[in-house]
């Protein structure tokens, strides 16, 4: 770490400048010391039911035996595809223990987006909520998977909980479309036959590929960013060096809304919150505001994590506001930028600093935070994370002095090994010295704290998730009405962008409700344009090239 670190004055008393990456050869060799020291307390909670680090220790070498008795070895992919469910970081540890790479998948993918994450990661196991069954048997065939584990909702509530959640999801609600899967087996059936193996260890090293978690990156198709035991015990270690000063060592309540096959969420809540005693309180649905509502009542919940989408949905929520927030210490903000009048608000109403974290899949994620105490700054992404080096460069990679505009480069243990099968992608991320290449446009203070500008490509960021503009544009080009497109990110008060696609019609019968409803079979839902335009034809470079630049300035002219 040669480059200047103006940032290390500000870290609040007690937080290192540096960790120690190679703290533990591997992730299950951290989790299990965890089990075995806060075995009888709670590790988490979802709708009421309580799973102990004990249950969850004893649960997942079931989890694992199982999966070797189904022939699966050491470096075979399983994907996991639920909503924050119990069975999750059973399935998770499980998986790991046996040695096994997790593929997390966003349970709103469609058929095709799933056909491409599961024949390009190679997975050879699933295990899947049946709310999204009848998709994987549209594109199952086309993959390597032969063992499926189908899990319900209720699956691991108690008796009666799980009749009426079960009963309610598929029948009243209607929210388990039929399928047909041969060969299937329920989560507690695996758990069962579990019971009959014996688990064989499996010794990892630091830098085993433990997690393929799939992004576009800064540009293109979705790709499996490789993260290492390495990558992964160094941004725990780094999460951990900033929270503690804050916080009580197997004393807190931390609720979890954002989904655990999202990076933020899986790295923060799942592994770092955990590892020091923490209870999380896993919410299905974010949207439902109800369900949070009714957790806060139910928990004393000291710390938070969110988007700015959510945080600012709740402090708009007259039932949130009259919620008793004197537990609360901590509440965490990332996946997108968080809003300086959302920031304010939360404050005032919870009494609560709401901080901006900062980072990339590429980055296990975390790469900055901001203090929570009153170093923090608002508007800002904070100071980079122990053993983190931020900069701003030009366009030919040179540093840039504080104040000066650039693109933001990390530098730490947390960075990627790099992008599974795409070499040449990997080269264009990372540096030969190192260094990440974000796509963000930001600029450094002169006492090193960061702020994002701009975004460097065109990516538009809904709710916190990435959606990249050649994959819309390809999937609206598919439409045999559709001459040409081009798809770009208009701001959204709730979302934060949404997309807008601008359409040259090759047959002039077609409308907007024909081509929402095409995306809407290929597509994930946020990713779904939100706005339609017919044009007669769309600005294009002298060589043919449709300038995205030039429609996005029309849009700051109007």
């Amino acid at each position: 770490m040669n480059e200047p670190r103006p940032w290390l004055k500000n870290y609040p008393s007690g937080i290192p400048a540096n960790i120690n990456p190679e703290a533990y050869c591997s992730l299950v060799e951290l989790f299990e010391e965890t089990f075995e020291k806060y075995r009888k307390k709670s590790a988490f909670s979802c709708m009421g039911k309580e799973l102990t680090f004990d249950q969850l220790d004893k649960q997942s070498k079931q989890f694992g035996a199982y999966l070797h008795s189904r022939g699966l070895v050491p470096g075979d992919k399983i994907a996991l595809m639920m909503p924050n469910l119990l069975q999750y970081p059973i399935a998770l540890f499980g998986a790991l223990r046996a040695g096994l790479v997790v593929v997390n998948t966003n349970p709103l993918y469609t058929p095709r987006e799933m056909r491409h994450q599961f024949t390009d990661s190679g997975v050879k196991a699933i295990v899947i909520a049946e709310n999204f069954a009848a998709n994987l048997e549209q594109i199952i065939s086309d993959t390597e998977i032969k063992t499926v584990i189908v899990t319900s909702i209720g699956e691991l509530l108690g008796f009666f909980k799980r009749i009426i959640v079960n009963f309610v999801v598929r029948y009243i609600k209607r929210m388990v479309p039929r399928y047909n899967i041969p060969n299937t087996v329920s989560f507690r059936e695996a758990l069962r036959q579990g019971k009959k193996f014996t688990l064989e260890p499996h010794n990892g090293n630091p830098d085993d590929v433990i997690l393929l978690q799939y992004t576009g990156g800064t540009t293109g198709i979705a790709k499996g960013a490789m993260l290492t035991n390495r990558n992964l015990v160094a941004n725990m270690e780094q999460v951990r060096a900033m929270v503690m000063p804050f916080l009580k060592e197997g004393k807190e309540t931390a609720l979890s809304p954002l989904p655990m096959y999202h990076i933020f969420a899986f790295t923060v809540n799942c592994l770092a919150l955990i590892s020091i005693g923490t209870k999380n309180v896993l919410v299905v649905n974010a949207r439902d505001l109800g369900s949070i509502i009714k957790e806060f009542k139910r928990y004393p919940i000291s710390l938070m994590t969110g988007v700015n989408t959510l945080f600012n949905a709740l402090a708009n929520n007259k039932k949130f506001q009259k919620l008793n927030f004197s537990n609360l210490k901590i509440t965490v903000g990332g996946g997108m930028a968080v809003q300086r009048p959302v920031a304010e608000q939360w404050q005032k109403i919870t009494g609560c600093v709401l901080s901006e974290g900062y980072g990339m899949t590429e980055s296990s994620p975390v790469a900055s935070i901001n203090p929570f105490d009153e170093t923090g700054r608002i508007g800002t992404i904070g100071i980079p994370v122990p053993s983190t080096d931020l900069r701003i460069v030009d366009d030919n990679g040179n540093p840039l002095p504080p104040g000066e505009i650039g693109e933001i480069q990390i530098k730490g243990p947390q960075v990627m090994k790099g992008y599974y099968n795409r070499p040449d992608e990997t080269a264009k991320a990372v540096t030969s010295d190192e260094w990440l290449n974000t796509g963000d446009i930001g600029k450094m203070s002169e006492d090193g704290f960061f702020e994002i500008v701009d975004r460097k490509k065109d990516m538009i960021l809904v709710s916190g998730f990435n959606v990249f503009p050649n994959e819309i544009e390809d999937v609206v080009a598919t439409h045999d009405k559709v001459l040409e497109v081009a798809a770009i990110g208009v701001p959204d008060e709730k979302s934060g962008e949404v997309v807008k696609v601008y359409v040259v019609k090759k047959d002039s019968s077609l409308s907007k409700d024909d081509l929402i409803q095409h995306c809407r079979e290929n597509l994930t839902g946020y990713k779904v344009p939100k706005q339609v335009e017919f044009r007669d034809e769309l600005p294009k470079t002298n060589v043919g090239k449709i300038l995205r630049r030039a429609l996005k300035e029309e849009l700051v002219k109007e």
